[in-house]
């Protein structure tokens, strides 16, 4: 009798130790937060030029969104809305598929194939496999198979959009006979970044060209002219705010939206980069505190990503047109010229030409994406760049802070008035668009689509 009592308890124990290795997978939006932020980290370290991180930030969450599409009843595919976006494959839904874990297997497979570190990427990736592989198996193997065949799929997408073909154009050549036209700036002194960008294929709008910005005002160094009035403004500007020594709220500002990957330190002889965020990324930063703040379900999370980064990926595109169209110089060039040779900006003026304001583009874009999501009045603590030093800015909605981050370029001397208000309408046209054109949650429990 107590041998046969044994062998009950034994049978017991072993089918109670295996339902507890085949629980199901459960997948958080912090899962995904933790794999986006790995991945900014790994992108500071790999120094990506400001619109190529906004591509890295877009396809990842573009792949996830559509296998989230594919069973939440919420969510319309992107397939025929996107430029030349075919449909993923279909989801089996009686194979044990985790759609979630899917998707983040998805999000992670072209993120790591759209960095250059992936050997740093891998540390993340090989635990979390190893953890749902040993908390259930066969959904984890068929959950990772469709991930990556979806991944498959999308990075096909992905190689027609112009970019392999851009890495080999030629560089940018500055015009030297031209006083008016953009000259590499100290002290790195660097090429002018990405001037084929505007061939990358959109997203959402028709051309690169489709919100092309007025004009800025037209190259003068006469007093009275209204472009020497907006140098003017910026050297006087940058000179009042700093004029007490002390760091003034303007100079705050201008530090807090820096988001400048290319600034270089000179010590002595040696010259070397301080590693920072790129505008996108802030606003992915800002997309994170908004969705954790709402407490979203991870289809949701993935939601906001996707949409907030298509915004700024067109942000970028085109700007970018605008940059080498207009090909409009520095502030710092023409101050170091004509007005005082020792000035230098709060913040290190960017390799690329001024108009329009990159940072302002991207921001009013980002919020207009994120407004249409959360709400007009949605307040935010924005801890984006605490763990580079800088302290917590507190904002009562999406908009004051895109046109925070659109002031600051003034604020920091690295771009005239007209880049600053004129980029941050460019940006939200971008975003009015995507709000209008793209249908993405149809049945919505948020502000809008």
């Amino acid at each position: 009798m107590k041998k046969y009592a044994c062998i009950l308890l034994a049978v017991f124990l072993f089918v109670n130790c295996t339902e507890k290795k085949q629980e199901p997978i459960k997948i958080s939006p912090d899962d995904l937060h933790n794999s986006i932020d790995h991945v900014i980290d790994i992108m500071i370290h790999d120094i990506f030029s400001p619109p190529v991180a906004s591509r890295i930030f877009a396809y990842p969450n573009i792949a996830a969104y559509e296998i989230v599409a594919q069973t939440n009843p919420d969510y319309k595919s992107l397939a025929g809305q996107l430029k030349d976006l075919r449909p993923i494959p279909a989801i089996d839904t009686v194979s044990g598929i985790n759609p979630q874990l899917s998707a983040l297997i998805a999000h992670m497979h072209i993120s790591r194939q759209l960095i250059f570190s992936e050997d740093k990427f891998d540390v993340l990736q090989d635990s979390l496999f190893t953890k749902w592989k040993t908390m259930n198996e066969p959904e984890f193997e068929a959950s990772k198979a469709y991930g990556l065949k979806v991944a498959e799929h999308i990075k096909d997408w992905m190689s027609k959009d112009n970019y392999s073909q851009t890495r080999t154009m030629p560089k940018f050549t500055v015009d030297t006979d031209d006083q008016a036209r953009w000259q590499p700036t100290p002290p790195a002194y660097m090429d002018g970044i990405e001037p084929h960008w505007n061939k990358i294929r959109p997203f959402i709008i028709d051309s690169a060209s489709q919100f092309k910005p007025i004009p800025p005002p037209a190259f003068s160094l006469e007093k009275d002219s209204d472009f020497y009035k907006e140098l003017i403004e910026v050297y006087n500007i940058s000179n009042e705010i700093t004029k007490n020594g002390d760091e003034s709220e303007e100079v705050a500002i201008a530090k807090f939206w820096d988001c400048n990957p290319y600034v270089s330190v000179t010590r002595g002889h040696l010259m070397f980069a301080t590693k920072k965020i790129t505008p996108g990324a802030h606003w992915i930063g800002i997309t994170k505190i908004a969705a954790k703040k709402t407490n979203s379900n991870f289809d949701d999370t993935v939601f906001a990503y996707t949409k907030t980064s298509m915004a700024i990926a067109d942000g970028f595109i085109s700007c970018w047109d605008e940059k080498y169209r207009s090909n409009l110089i520095r502030p710092e060039t023409l101050i170091n010229q004509h007005i005082d040779e020792n000035w230098k900006p709060i913040l290190q003026t960017p390799p690329f030409p001024e108009y329009t304001s990159g940072h302002s583009v991207v921001s009013g874009a980002a919020a207009t994406a994120l407004t249409s999501i959360f709400g007009e009045d949605f307040s935010f603590e924005d801890d984006t760049e605490t763990p580079y030093g800088l302290p917590i800015r507190k904002f009562n909605s999406f908009n004051e802070a895109a046109d925070e981050a659109a002031i600051s370029r003034m604020y920091g001397g690295i771009h005239y008035r007209a880049a600053v208000e004129v980029g941050v309408g460019q940006g939200r046209k971008i975003g009015a668009l995507l709000n209008s054109k793209i249908e993405m949650k149809k049945n919505s429990s948020l502000a809008h689509n």
